[in-house]
């Protein structure tokens, strides 16, 4: 389990990766094309990092915690149970790339 501290470090990087992004958004032009990939894999690796961590985190719980806390999450929505089983549960704990976006998600 993160402490504080740690999970205060993932938020900060995510939260930087981010201001960067709007930065280039905002002045594309002050940027170099290997300038705006590094701030875009950096915005992908935080996401991720940040994701993992939940999911780690999550993983640790009971069966039964985890029941309740999908289907607390599911009733207070923007999304259905489905949606946050396959991105809690599903697939691999650690992934290369957010998955709590609607965006569409890379294939497996």
């Amino acid at each position: 389990m993160l402490s504080d501290a740690e999970w205060a470090a993932l938020e900060a990087a995510e939260d930087h990766a981010y201001f960067m992004g709007e930065l280039m958004e905002i002045s594309p032009e002050s940027y170099t094309l290997e300038g705006k990939r590094q701030i875009l894999a950096d915005m992908v690796r935080t996401s991720a990092a940040l994701e993992n961590a939940m999911r780690d985190e999550f993983a640790e719980l009971d069966e039964e915690s985890q029941t309740m806390l999908i289907d607390t999450m599911a009733a207070v929505g923007p999304h259905d149970r489905e949606w946050w089983y396959e991105r809690l549960v599903d697939g691999p704990r650690h992934r290369d790339f957010p998955t709590l976006s609607d965006a569409p998600q890379p294939t497996r």
